[in-house]
């Protein structure tokens, strides 16, 4: 597969000529969805969420197809019946000739005060998984983590640790609008040396094959 990384936490993914693309957020670029055959959507908050985005991208393409858990399928299912499917853990589905696994149920926590939503990762075709909001570790080898490294709900100690717990073969950056250019050589160089793997950066636009 071809890896594309687009801003913050929204992700390309494309072999056979077809695209799949996760998380087109508020934070990502206006034409990240537009390709797109088949788009998955972790969760509700809207830098990881951005119903005009994902209008577009299905205006474009009347063959493409949204697979997301219930809160945000409500928001958009009407205006496209019979195109956004809900999903949850331990669903599996086939996206635009791309498999994927479902693993997870709630967005990690910001603050007890602060009630959780739900949140779902995707492993796509047994080798690439992103998580959304949460750390959570699928019970299936993940070569390609894609890492959220800076968050309201994050740490780095916890980043470091999940990357030790999940142990993929390499990692690439993601979620990471907030983080600015002076602290992301202290991010890469202690995931890098603590985490255990492969630890990468791809700058928005740039590709890699996984």
């Amino acid at each position: 597969m071809k890896l594309t990384k687009k801003s913050h936490a929204c992700v390309r993914l494309e072999k056979d000529g077809r695209m799949l693309v996760l998380d087109p957020g508020g934070f990502t670029e206006e034409d990240a969805a537009l390709g797109a055959d088949a788009l998955l959507v972790t969760h509700e908050h809207p830098d990881h969420f951005d119903e005009g985005r994902l209008r577009a991208a299905l205006e474009a393409n009347p063959a493409a197809e949204i697979w997301t858990l219930r809160s945000v399928a409500e928001r958009i299912s009407a205006a496209f019946p019979g195109r956004v499917h809900t999903v949850g853990h331990g669903d599996a589905f086939t996206a635009a000739g791309f498999d994927v696994q479902v693993h997870g149920e709630l967005h990690a926590v910001i603050h007890p005060d602060i009630p959780r939503i739900t949140n779902v990762g995707y492993l796509v075709d047994g080798s690439v998984f992103h998580p959304g909001d949460a750390l959570t570790v699928p019970d299936h080898p993940v070569d390609t983590l894609l890492l959220p490294v800076m968050a309201p709900w994050n740490k780095i100690s916890e980043v470091i640790d999940y990357v030790r717990e999940v142990r993929p073969r390499r990692a690439y950056d993601i979620h990471d609008a907030l983080l600015t250019d002076l602290a992301r050589p202290i991010y890469d160089r202690q995931i890098g040396e603590l985490g255990g793997t492969d630890h990468a950066r791809l700058a928005p636009g740039n590709s890699t094959e996984v």
